[in-house]
């Protein structure tokens, strides 16, 4: 029977030969993922089972990244009961503040090789699909399966349908893959993809980068969607062989490909030369709005970076539209690197100095501000341009303000402006003295 590539990896991953949607099925996993938001009730499951111990001490990571650096004496006990059970069952794949490989879990799993094409992966965090990006079936789950799953290493799934993204073309220059999956999700709505893989395929991938696809993938979720998956191509493979060397020497995963007559609930083709530079105004990412089509939006915040949009490859682009410009006078700029191994390559590369020079603030990795914990909460009537994934009410702070989601360049382009705008109003760049 025809499949597709995540019905594929459930069917590996359960034993069996095939599986059609609506199945339910048990499954083995590769890797489960906690939070500092999901683990300490997972971990209170986890006491209740009588289980002897985690089921495999490299395949259970854990992540203190939500309301770390410690935001209060809560925060901090998460934490701590985070550490004391890592100590206690010695796994290999805790990352704290003081660990070089430590940082937001969406961006630390993929860049510290624990996420490989084929992969079967869940965790208690919604944000988990964002590993689709290589090839892999990824999905979050609730705090009582993270419990189960790190106990037992499987976990049940009903099998998804799937929707066919088709690409074709290529992005115009400016325009990123944060642009397109807004684009989709105001095509089809936050809950046009609900219980379905959302999977895409056609000429287009190929001219997506491994970061414009973390970030598609990362999104999949804000259209209802079950999981977002790319497939495996010489992008990917180099991906491996830079982040997970020991698995791509070892040939330790498996390249699925969804079969020619595989079964899609639809299909929906785009041509990517026609993604506007698109935002989402409040309060669902749905609510998506072209550049150019709406009248002036004032705003106080900018945040850039996140598990969506806090890699390199975006503070490369941030900097880059920022250089020769600073922040508008009263407006706050806060940058959020994904990762310390990315902050420290910012570092390096004299990004951060751009950003300092512009007038932004440059925090350490933290999810913070996204979820409206810490480190650039909202006030009532106070309004955001964000590169983080949700705008919901009171997301980011008070229930009376407003986020409004961006790729990287219109970030940018609104902190210097002081209102939503196009790279292209910036103007020329300010002279030195």
């Amino acid at each position: 029977m025809a499949m597709t590539m995540t019905q594929k990896i459930l069917a590996s991953h359960a034993g069996l030969d095939n599986v059609v949607p609506g199945q339910l099925i048990e499954a083995k996993l590769d890797l489960v993922l906690g939070n500092d938001v999901t683990t300490p009730p997972a971990i209170d499951v986890f006491v209740k089972t009588c289980a002897c111990g985690v089921f495999d001490r490299e395949k259970v990571a854990l992540v203190p990244d939500h309301f770390t650096p410690n935001k209060d004496i809560k925060s901090a006990e998460h934490c701590k009961k985070m550490r004391e059970f890592a100590g206690k069952y010695d796994l290999e794949n805790y990352y704290e503040i003081g660990d070089p490989n430590m940082g937001v879990e969406h961006v630390i799993l993929p860049e510290n090789g624990l996420v490989a094409p084929g992969d079967l992966i869940i965790g208690a965090d919604s944000h988990t699909c964002t590993y689709g990006a290589l090839g892999a079936f990824a999905t979050g789950v609730g705090s009582t399966d993270l419990a189960c799953a790190m106990a037992t290493g499987q976990t049940w799934f009903r099998v998804p349908e799937a929707i066919s993204f088709v690409l074709e073309g290529s992005l115009q220059p400016g325009v990123t893959g944060k642009d397109l999956i807004l684009h989709i999700i105001g095509m089809i709505g936050v809950d046009g993809a609900l219980y379905q893989s959302m999977e895409f395929a056609g000429p287009g991938v190929a001219t997506l980068s491994m970061a414009d696809r973390l970030t598609i993938c990362n999104m999949a979720i804000e259209a209802g969607g079950k999981n977002g998956i790319f497939p495996v191509d010489d992008q990917t493979i180099e991906y491996i062989k830079k982040y997970a060397p020991k698995r791509y020497a070892q040939s330790k995963y498996t390249a699925f490909t969804a079969d020619k007559d595989a079964q899609y609930a639809r299909t929906i083709k785009i041509d990517l030369a026609t993604i506007p530079l698109t935002v989402s105004f409040p309060h669902l990412p749905d609510n998506t709005r072209v550049m150019g089509t709406f009248d002036e939006v004032r705003i106080d915040q900018v945040v850039i970076g996140s598990c969506t949009n806090g890699r390199l490859e975006d503070l490369r682009l941030a900097a880059e539209v920022f250089r020769g410009h600073k922040v508008k006078k009263g407006l706050r700029c806060i940058i959020l690197p994904g990762s310390q191994r990315v902050w420290k390559e910012a570092l390096k590369e004299g990004l951060l100095e751009v950003f300092a020079e512009s007038n932004c603030v440059v925090s350490a990795p933290t999810c913070g501000p996204c979820l409206g914990g810490h480190m650039g909460i909202l006030a009532e009537g106070e309004r955001c341009v964000s590169t983080t994934n949700r705008n919901f009410v009171g997301r980011m702070g008070h229930p009376k303000s407003e986020v409004y989601l961006s790729g990287v360049p219109v970030a940018v382009a609104s902190a210097v402006l002081g209102r939503i705008a196009a790279p292209s109003e910036r103007g020329a760049p300010e002279k030195e003295g």
